[in-house]
C-alpha cells in the first residue's frame, strides 16, 4: 500500500497537536453539580463511568443532569463509544439512563463513520466484537479480510472479557507489514465493566504506535468530537456557546479531563470511574486530600472533583 494512499484516508483537525498540559492550580472539590451549575449552559458530558459502569445505570447521575437541564441547561453526551449516538441512546435506555438526563449526544463512533463513509467503498479490516457492526450500516464500504484491507477499523478486541493486547502481536505486525493505517473508533484504554476493567481500542492502538503503525484516532481527548458538540450545543442554545459557560464532565484524566481542557473548557471529574482507586474513593467518598496530592501529579488538572455525579442540597 502506498503512503499516498494512506495519506488519503481522512484525517481529524488537530489530531497531531499534542494537548497542551493545563494550568498548574488547585482543584476545586464539590458535592453536587447544583453547587456549579449557575455558572454553565452546556455541559459535554462523559456517559460510561459517569451515567453507568457498562452494567448499571446510576441513577442519581440522571436525577442530577435532568435537575440541570429543567433549570435551563442543555447537555450534550458526548461518549468514546464505537458506535453511532442513535444506538449508544438505546443502549442507555436499557441500562435504565433516563432520557430526560440529555438532549443530544455525539460519539467517537459517528466521527469513525463519517470518516468510513467518506473513504468510499475502499475495503476495511474491522477488528472489534460483533455488537459493533452497526457502525457500518448503510455504507457502501464493506469489511474484508486482512489481506484485501486498505485500512483496518478498531472498535476494540473481539472478546474484551478474556483477551489481552498481547493477543494481536501477530495481527498487529501484519497489519504493519502492510503499511495499513488503523482508525481507532474508541480511544479509551480502559473502560468499567461492573467490578472489572475492560481492556479498549484505544489499547490496541497503542500497541500498534509503538511498533511503528499509524493511527487516525476519533473521540476524546482529540479536538473533532468537542468541535461536533459544541456545534451541536450551538443548536440546542440557538446561538455559539460562550466557552467560559461550558463544562466538560467524565472520570478519565487522559481523556474527558485532557481533552476539555485542551478545548478551553472548565471541567469536571468524577471519581466513581477508573480512577476511583488512586483518588481514594471509599464508601461512595473522596478522600479529598489523597485526590488533591494525586491530581497534582498529572499532566493535566480538572476545574473541579466530585465522588460522583450527583445534584446535592436538597435533592
Amino acid at each position: 500500500m502506498s503512503h499516498e494512499t494512506v495519506a488519503e484516508l481522512p484525517q481529524p483537525s488537530g489530531l497531531s497537536e499534542a494537548v497542551p498540559p493545563h494550568a498548574r492550580r488547585s482543584v476545586t472539590f464539590i458535592d453536587g453539580l447544583v453547587e456549579i451549575a449557575s455558572g454553565y449552559d452546556l455541559l459535554l458530558c462523559d456517559v460510561w463511568g459517569v451515567l453507568h459502569d457498562g452494567v448499571k445505570a446510576f441513577p442519581a447521575a440522571s436525577q442530577a443532569l435532568g435537575r440541570y437541564r429543567a433549570g435551563g441547561g442543555k447537555v450534550v453526551l458526548v461518549s468514546n463509544a464505537p458506535r453511532p449516538g442513535e444506538d449508544v441512546i438505546g443502549h442507555l435506555t436499557q441500562l435504565g439512563v433516563a432520557r430526560d438526563a440529555f438532549d443530544a449526544i455525539r460519539t467517537s463512533g459517528d466521527l469513525t463513520r463519517d470518516a468510513v463513509a467518506e473513504s468510499g467503498a475502499r475495503p476495511f479490516h474491522h477488528v472489534g466484537p460483533e455488537r459493533d457492526l452497526g457502525l457500518f450500516r448503510g455504507l457502501s464500504a464493506r469489511p474484508a479480510g486482512l489481506d484485501k484491507a486498505e485500512y483496518v477499523v478498531c472498535t476494540g478486541l473481539f472478546a474484551d472479557e478474556t483477551e489481552t493486547v498481547a493477543d494481536y502481536a501477530d495481527r498487529l505486525r501484519e497489519m504493519k507489514a502492510r503499511n495499513l493505517p488503523m482508525i481507532c473508533a474508541n480511544p479509551d484504554l480502559v473502560v468499567e465493566r461492573g467490578d472489572r476493567l475492560i481492556l479498549c481500542a484505544g489499547a490496541l492502538a497503542a500497541a500498534y504506535e509503538e511498533i511503528g503503525g499509524r493511527t487516525v484516532t476519533y473521540g476524546k481527548p482529540h479536538p473533532p468530537v468537542y468541535a461536533s458538540a459544541l456545534a451541536v450545543g450551538a443548536g440546542l442554545l440557538g446561538r455559539q456557546p460562550d466557552l467560559r459557560r461550558v463544562l466538560a464532565v467524565g472520570d478519565a484524566v487522559r481523556t474527558d479531563i485532557a481533552g476539555g481542557n485542551a478545548a478551553g473548557l472548565d471541567t469536571l471529574l468524577v471519581a466513581r470511574g477508573i480512577h476511583a482507586a488512586e483518588l481514594g474513593l471509599a464508601d461512595g467518598l473522596i478522600d479529598r486530600e489523597v485526590a488533591a496530592a494525586w491530581i497534582g501529579q498529572q499532566a493535566v488538572a480538572p476545574t473541579f472533583a466530585t465522588h460522583e455525579l450527583v445534584w446535592g442540597g436538597d435533592a
